[in-house]
C-alpha cells in the first residue's frame, strides 16, 4: 500500500515495529491518515490498517485489540489512562455537531424513538445531556436516515456526510446539536480523537504523534493526493458532498487541538464522565507530544 514521496525519511528506524490502526472510511478519516498509509518515506512504523465504523472503533479500543484508533471523545473518557490521545489527526471544530432530523415535524423528543450511531459516540453523548427523555435505539450510522424516513423511528441523529444529505430522504432538520453544545458552554464540539494505546514503548508514543501530525500536514500541503483513497472508501459517491466533509471536519484543529481544543476536550470528558459515574480524571489527556502553536 504503501509508496515512496520527494519526502526524506526524518526518523530513527522501528525494524519490524508493526500497528494495528483503525479508523474509518468517512472522507476526513482517509484524508488525514492517507500520507501516513501510503507514504514510506513519513515514518519506519508499518501497519495494519483496518476499517470500520466509529462504534466498532470505539468497541476495539476499549477491548485493546487495536493499537492506534480514531475514536469517539466519549469513548475517550472510559479509555483513559489506559489510552492517551494524540494532539492531531481528531475531528473537533465549530459547526461540525451532529443533527437530529426528523420526517414529521415534533415539538420536543421527550419519550420519543430516535436512532442513534452507537451508544458511546459523542453524538450519543450530547443527545442524552440536550434530550434525557429520548427513547435510543442503535443503529448504524449510514442505516439512520433510511429508518427514520420509513417511520421505523421517530427521529435520527446523524454524523458524517450525512449532514449534508438529509433532505434527499425528505428529512428535516429538528435540532442541531452542536449549536446546542456551543451556546451552553461557548466551547469547540470534540467529535473524535487519535488514541494510542500507553503501554506501547515511549517512542513508539513519540513517533506516532510526529508521523500523524506529519500525516495532516501532508494533506494540507497536498490535499489533491488523498482523492483517490477517499473516493474508494467513502459511502458517499458525490465528489461535491465528499470535498464539502472533508472542509469542514480537516481544519486547523486537526493539525493541534490548541488550548481552545484542550478546553473543550476537558469540558465534555467532565461530562462524559459525569453521566457515566466514572471517577474524576486528573491526568493529562494528551500524549507524545508537546503543544503546537494554534490560534484559539
Amino acid at each position: 500500500m504503501r509508496t515512496t514521496s520527494r519526502h526524506q525519511p526524518q526518523t530513527p528506524s522501528f525494524g519490524r515495529t508493526r500497528l494495528r490502526l483503525g479508523f474509518s472510511e468517512c472522507p476526513n478519516d482517509c484524508a488525514v491518515f492517507h500520507a501516513l498509509v501510503h507514504d514510506e518515506a513519513l515514518t519506519d512504523l508499518s501497519f495494519e490498517v483496518v476499517f470500520a465504523d466509529v462504534e466498532a472503533l470505539n468497541a476495539m479500543a476499549l477491548a485493546d485489540e487495536l493499537d492506534v484508533a480514531k475514536v469517539s471523545y466519549r469513548a475517550a473518557a472510559r479509555l483513559l489512562p489506559r489510552w492517551g490521545l494524540l494532539r492531531s489527526g481528531g475531528a473537533l471544530g465549530r459547526g461540525v455537531g451532529p443533527l437530529v432530523v426528523t420526517r414529521d415535524e415534533l415539538p420536543d423528543l421527550s419519550g420519543r424513538s430516535v436512532a442513534v450511531p452507537g451508544a458511546l459516540t459523542t453524538a450519543t453523548l450530547l443527545l442524552r445531556l440536550a434530550a434525557p427523555a429520548a427513547r435510543l435505539t442503535v443503529l448504524r450510522y449510514d442505516r439512520i436516515m433510511p429508518a427514520v424516513a420509513a417511520g421505523e423511528v421517530e427521529a435520527g441523529l446523524i454524523i458524517h456526510e450525512s449532514r449534508f444529505t438529509y433532505a434527499r430522504h425528505g428529512l428535516r432538520l429538528h435540532a442541531d446539536l452542536g449549536a446546542w453544545w456551543e451556546s451552553l458552554t461557548g466551547e469547540l464540539i470534540p467529535l473524535g480523537a487519535i488514541a494510542v494505546r500507553r503501554d506501547l514503548p515511549q517512542p513508539v508514543q513519540r513517533e506516532l504523534a510526529r508521523a500523524v501530525r506529519a500525516s495532516v500536514q501532508s494533506f494540507f500541503d497536498d490535499p489533491e493526493a488523498s482523492t483517490a483513497f477517499v473516493a474508494e472508501h467513502a459511502q458517499e459517491m458525490d465528489p461535491a458532498v465528499r470535498a464539502e466533509h472533508i472542509a469542514l471536519y480537516v481544519n486547523r484543529y486537526t493539525l493541534d487541538v490548541g488550548e481552545a481544543g484542550e478546553r473543550a476536550v476537558a469540558r465534555l470528558l467532565a461530562e462524559a464522565r459525569r453521566l457515566d459515574g466514572l471517577g474524576a480524571e486528573a491526568a493529562d489527556p494528551f500524549s507524545g507530544a508537546a503543544r503546537e502553536p494554534c490560534e484559539a
